[in-house]
């Protein structure tokens, strides 16, 4: 009998279907739900069970979530129809744990995690650095906070999805990480396609240009990883405008709350909403 816990996993868009596919590679009992079924249905061929509805979940012991918003995650959690909307607090059965790794608002994450308290849930926030990309390669990175005995029971799963998992202490501390890592990426990208393009006008070739980058002490595994789409100007799409746009409306809301100025920010959060507009 295998002591791996059942996993129940709520989510296979563009990250959720990898990283699922990781733990069920590795031998889990792992349930899958997703709003189009269609699309988990293919790890059915890894092993996995694809589940109807997210209540179908609550007898699992551990429950991933990598939703798109805080809306999302609350309609799938605790909704009409959601994973405890069959559920009532004091009862047996249910899941010992939520690993949520959406990137959502401090507000949003102690609000989710009162509600599961209720439950006899404990929730550790648990959002990534990565894409889809990142995830096949084994490379994804998760922040995490919330009860260190939690953390400690999570982390081998947490190594089979990624190459590494952070705690940086309790309640929400990690969507703090999250938020600030997502605003840095959009201002960074919109500066390395800014000198590119400069560097190109000039008569300099994308790829020397970059490769001088890559090999100065600007270079990066960032500049690094993006250097093969900027050449060949592959625009496929690894993460949406409108995720973005979210990610830096909550570093600049929380940047507002904490009275921290941040005008780099704000001018690349305006250029990705005129980006959308056109």
């Amino acid at each position: 009998m295998s002591d791996k816990p059942r996993i129940g996993w709520l989510g296979a868009g563009r990250m959720g279907y990898d990283m699922a596919k990781c733990l069920a590679r590795a031998g889990y009992d792992i349930t899958v739900w997703n709003r189009t079924r269609a699309k988990a249905e293919p790890l059915a061929k890894e092993g996995a069970k694809i589940a109807d509805n997210p209540f179908d979940l609550a007898d699992c012991e551990v429950i991933f979530s990598m939703l798109a918003t805080a809306d999302d995650v609350n309609a799938v959690i605790l909704g009409a129809h959601g994973l405890l909307s069959k559920s009532k607090p004091g009862q047996g059965g249910l899941p010992k744990m939520l690993v949520e790794s959406t990137s959502i608002s401090t507000e949003a994450s102690a609000d989710l995690r009162a509600a599961l308290e209720e439950f006899g849930i404990q929730m550790l926030a648990a959002p990534v650095s990565g894409n889809a990309k990142v995830v096949k390669a084994g490379k994804l990175s998760f922040v995490v906070s919330g009860p260190k005995a939690a953390f400690d029971a999570a982390a081998p799963m947490l190594n089979e999805i990624g190459q590494e998992a952070t705690w940086v202490g309790e309640g929400d501390l990690a969507r703090v990480v999250k938020i600030c890592h997502n605003v840095f990426l959009g201002v960074v990208i919109q500066s390395l396609a800014e000198i590119t393009v400069l560097a190109e006008k000039a008569g300099v070739p994308r790829h020397a240009f970059l490769d001088f980058l890559n090999k100065s002490v600007m270079g990066s595994v960032f500049s690094r990883y993006k250097t093969p789409a900027l050449v060949n100007l592959d625009m496929k799409v690894t993460f949406t405008p409108y995720l973005l746009r979210k990610d830096l409306d909550l570093g600049l809301a929380a940047a507002r709350s904490l009275d921290v100025p941040m005008p780099l920010a704000s001018i690349a959060r305006d250029m990705v909403q005129a980006m959308m507009g056109n």
